[in-house]
């Protein structure tokens, strides 16, 4: 009687037609770790801010770790269809408050993504346009551009955004791999296997580079998020999750590792520190013709509005989720008539970046050119990272909760070992991050922002389960349906 009557509940609106294949799924998995951005950007960065050898290592390892991840995550998903996920599955597996508690998280943490990557997209895409054509545009009008597309995609049809980001992440394989074979054929030290060894990677530096490189995989626990746009809910987001990580996983390894054989193991840290993300470029300056080194910085620039269309759609999807269970307002539940793509949440992304990049853009007026860099982009997507990690590791005991209450007739590896491994693994690589948090946003000594960053994800966690206690009194009939999706 209670559900029938809160107008809240009275019906569940539902996103578009299921047209997602597995192929479709991993490109735009892949698309939101941007390949071209993570070799040019995150290794080069790594390299250069730890001066550990072992980065390639550290991708091998992570990739085992977020792949025994995936093993309880997409079990999960094959019975939780939601595209709020990890709400779903942690509201599902610890409890409704932990669940309203970790939306807020999400949603900090995935705008965080998606915004801070709006101060790199705007300096590479001015600096492009300044040294090529001589035009000169400040960052903040580049975002802008970018942003525009991204709003136009996002209340656009899923598959629309998954073709193009599929062509996008193609194209950026294709440099990346060309880079590859050149700098293995250079190697001016010759072919060394050093960077691979594990005593490269377990030194003194080991939690500052796990924590760099974590950053790469962002996005690759999205496949679950389209679970009610895919054409097979209970194998595609699997499959492609599994897929995707294996892929990153490998692909970063052999490129950071191309990476130190084109400079020389002895150089490559010294060279990064120098160059940072043009180390790449100049290198192929230097091997290929000029035309190729132009489609280089193009596709570095597509390759952040790849990642930029990928979180936003994320994005939307959380705040679709929300809005149809009544948790947030319910008007953002609301699709787009014609494409049925989240059209509250997307608009409602749009104006969050559009509101932080004026911000950005008024404190920045007059700032260093690397202002957007250093501040928009380097202290929200680590942020970012820093909540979703945090998640990882609830959802993983999230899975072992839910299984241990609705077994499905899954094996103990699936629903208790491999989760808790997980779990296990991803609160140690929290701290890894909590203790490098000022190395990973720049700082050279302690400052607010070492704690006031983190705080910005954790306080509205706390304020979402303080909220879920009060929706249990004033509406005990939504909040009887949080986490179940569209199943209302």
């Amino acid at each position: 009687m209670a559900a029938s009557t809160d107008p809240r509940i009275t019906e569940a609106p539902s996103l578009g037609k299921r047209t997602l294949g597995v192929p479709a799924l991993v490109f735009m998995i892949i698309a939101a770790s941007a390949p071209l951005t993570v070799v040019a950007g995150g290794v080069t960065s790594n390299y250069a801010v730890t001066g550990v050898l072992g980065i390639p290592l550290s991708f091998i390892v992570l990739g085992i770790v977020l792949l025994v991840f995936a093993v309880g995550y997409t079990a999960m998903s094959q019975h939780v269809h939601n595209a709020g996920a990890f709400y779903a599955y942690v509201a599902r597996g610890l409890g409704k408050a932990a669940g309203i508690g970790a939306a807020w998280v999400a949603l900090i943490s995935y705008n965080a993504m998606q915004i801070g990557i709006y101060g790199l997209f705007g300096f590479a895409m001015s600096s492009f346009l300044a040294g090529t054509f001589g035009l000169s545009l400040p960052w903040w009008g580049c975002a802008l551009i970018g942003w525009a597309v991204v709003g136009i995609l996002g209340v656009n049809k899923v598959d629309l955004s998954a073709k193009l980001l599929g062509i996008v992440v193609a194209c950026e394989f294709l440099v990346v791999i060309v880079y590859d074979v050149l700098a293995i054929k250079v190697a001016p030290e010759g072919i060394s296997t050093q960077t691979l060894q594990p005593g490269s990677l377990f030194t003194a530096g080991i939690g500052a580079a796990l924590s760099f490189s974590i950053a790469a995989f962002m996005g690759f626990e999205s496949g679950a998020i389209y679970g009610e746009e895919v054409k097979d809910p209970k194998n595609t987001p699997r499959r492609a999750t599994l897929i995707a990580v294996g892929i990153i996983a490998v692909f970063y390894a052999i490129s950071a590792w191309a990476m130190a054989v084109g400079e020389g193991d002895s150089a490559v840290v010294g060279r990064s520190a120098e160059m940072g993300p043009d180390l790449m470029f100049v290198f192929l300056a230097e091997h290929t013709p000029g035309w190729f080194v132009d489609l280089g910085n193009v596709l570095f620039i597509t390759s952040l509005l790849a990642a930029l269309i990928a979180f936003h759609n994320v994005v939307a999807r959380y705040l679709f989720s929300l809005g149809r269970e009544g948790v947030l307002p319910r008007v953002l539940a609301r699709t787009n008539p014609r494409t049925h793509a989240p059209m509250a949440g997307s608009l409602a992304q749009s104006v969050l970046a559009l509101v932080v990049l004026v911000v950005f853009a008024f404190i920045g007026n007059g700032q260093d050119e690397m202002f957007p860099v250093l501040t928009l982009f380097t202290w929200l997507t680590n942020t970012g990272a820093f909540g979703l990690v945090m998640l990882m590791a609830l959802t993983s005991f999230a899975v072992i909760g839910y299984f241990r209450t609705e077994p499905h007739g899954l094996g103990p590896w699936a629903a208790q070992v491999a989760p808790l491994l997980a779990g296990v693994s991803l609160t140690v690589l929290f701290g890894a991050i909590v203790v490098n948090f000022d190395v990973l946003i720049g700082l050279e000594e302690a400052s607010v922002l070492g704690w006031l960053l983190p705080a910005v994800v954790i306080v509205p966690g706390i304020l979402g389960v303080l909220w879920a206690f009060r929706l249990r009194r004033s509406h005990p009939a939504v909040y009887a349906r949080v986490g179940r999706g569209g199943d209302l």
